[in-house]
Order: structure tokens, then sequence, then C-alpha cells
């Protein structure tokens, strides 16, 4: 294989880069990957959580706030390309934002899927990211829309008779779900307790933390990447509260070595890019084959 070695992210708003998996995005940029970030909403109806930012100005520009926010956060993890995807936030269920048109949970899913498709064929990617299908947690109709269109385009761009106005086909070859840690909570709560610290995470917090999981195939190393989440939540001013406990209350150089592994799950891949029954890969391109430098 002579293509440069490529990883695309798909995410629903402004700042869940920055919570999913950056370190991972900063290791492989480091080791000379590409790295393309889709982000399919402005993030238009996202609470300003940072009352210093709460202001008639930043709510009249929210939009525009948010997407300066995105491309200060991107270069801080180390995206190569930041591509929107160009729909308006969807807000929550039943709220008025959730009823408009023009939002990304509303669009026409044939229409979404083939803005993905035509990205994906642009910038080659051999593995994509997206959300996982389960996500009871938080069922943001937002996170639901992308893990629903990023499977189809998959799907799609590498299909001769699909979407051929979208450019010439592509086949990613594998499909990850990024995974939410519970271990990386309970962690993060001992240390808490440990410092003498009051822990964020209450009861609730703790039972989903600690309740089985599905099993997850992939677990990145990033070890010496632990600062880079802080930093790129920082850059989103209104969406965080740079006070937050439960993102920045413990101290920075000790949040930065608490579970130091990024983990995914396989959903899709393509013959010759498997992934053994019995191991937990370590590399996203782990069976892909050798890839030229960048």
């Amino acid at each position: 294989m002579d293509e440069p070695r490529c990883l695309l992210t798909v995410h629903a708003h402004p700042d869940d880069e920055a919570s999913k998996g950056p370190s991972t995005v900063a290791r492989y940029h480091d080791d000379g990957c590409r790295t393309v970030l889709v982000c399919c909403t402005g993030g238009e109806e996202g609470e300003i959580l940072n009352p210093d930012l709460d202001t008639p100005e930043v709510r009249a520009d929210l939009g525009g706030v948010r997407r300066r926010e995105l491309e200060a956060a991107a270069g801080m993890i180390g995206y190569d390309e930041l591509v929107w995807l160009g729909y308006r936030d969807s807000g929550m269920p039943d709220s008025e934002a959730n009823a408009r048109p023009d939002c990304f949970a509303r669009a026409p899913l044939d229409e979404a899927v083939g803005r993905l498709v035509a990205v994906l064929r642009r910038e080659r990617p051999h593995v994509v990211v997206t959300y996982p299908e389960d996500q009871a947690g938080y069922p943001h109709p937002d996170h639901l829309r992308v893990h629903e269109v990023t499977v189809a385009a998959f799907d799609a761009a590498g299909d001769l008779g699909a979407y051929p106005e979208a450019g010439e086909p592509w086949q990613p070859r594998k499909l990850y779900a990024v995974g939410w840690s519970g271990r990386r909570i309970v962690a993060m709560h001992e240390k808490f307790l440990e410092l003498g610290l009051e822990s964020p995470f209450d009861d609730g917090w703790l039972a989903r933390a600690s309740a089985p999981q599905p099993p997850h195939t992939t677990e990145i190393d990033v070890s010496g990447y632990g600062d880079v989440r802080r930093l790129a939540l920082l850059a989103h001013a209104t969406q965080v509260d740079p006070r937050s406990r439960f993102w920045f209350g413990l101290p920075p150089e000790v949040a930065s070595t608490i579970h130091l592994v990024d983990e995914y799950t396989l959903i899709r891949t393509v013959p010759g890019a498997g992934v053994p029954a019995d191991l937990v890969e370590d590399d996203l391109f782990a069976g892909i084959g050798p890839t030229a430098a960048r």
C-alpha cells in the first residue's frame, strides 16, 4: 500500500473531539499519520457553562464562537484537516431546535450519508472512528445520528454504484467506535479520595462506571499524551467551565498520569484487516499492512 496513513474521526459538535480520543489522535499525528476531523454540526445549541463568557455578545454569535473554539482545539490536538459537514445542532430531544428542518437529526439520511461519502473519498482514510450504536448513557440526537451516518458512509464509500457524484470510490479499511471508559472514571475517583479531595463522581456515576461493559477490541497507549484532553477542553471556553471539578478537579500533573489508555471497538472491517478473536489490538492500523510515510 502506497497511500499515506490517514485517520479520520467523525464527531457531532465542537468539543466532542476534545473529550473522546484526543490523545489517540495526537499520538498518531506525531507518528506521521494524516489526521482529519469531521464535525457534523456547528454546536449552536450548546450551553454556555463558563459564567465568565455568558454575555449577550457571545450568545448572539455562539455558532461563530464555537467554530473558532473548535479550530483552536483541533490545532492543539494535532488535526491536519477540519471538515464541517454543514448541519445545524439538533439540540436535545423534544426541544425547539430538535424540530428545525435544518438540524442534523432531521436531515434526509441519504443526503447526510452522501456528504460524508464525499469527504471519505476525498480524504482517503484507512481508519474511521465514530460513536457506538449503544449510547444509552447520553442519547443526544446528533450523537445517535453520527453513528448511523458514519456506518452507512463507510459501507458506501467504496461502492462504485453509490453516490457517483461524490468522487472516485475509496474503501476505508476499518471502522471503530470510540469507547467510554468506566475504568478511567473509577481511577479518577480513587485519586480524588487518595488526595483528600471531594470527588465529582457520585454513586450514580460510579455505578455506571463499575457496571459490566461490552468488551472492547483495541487499547491505544497514550503515555505522554495525558494532558491533551485538558488543553483541548480548555480551548472550548464557552462549553467547559475552567473551574469544573469534573474536568479539572485533579492537579494537571496528576490527571495527566491516570489511565493512559484509549479504548475502541472495531465495528466494521474489510478482508485482510481483521482482528484475531483472542487478542486486544494496540494499534488502530493493525492488520492493514504497511503504509507510506506522510
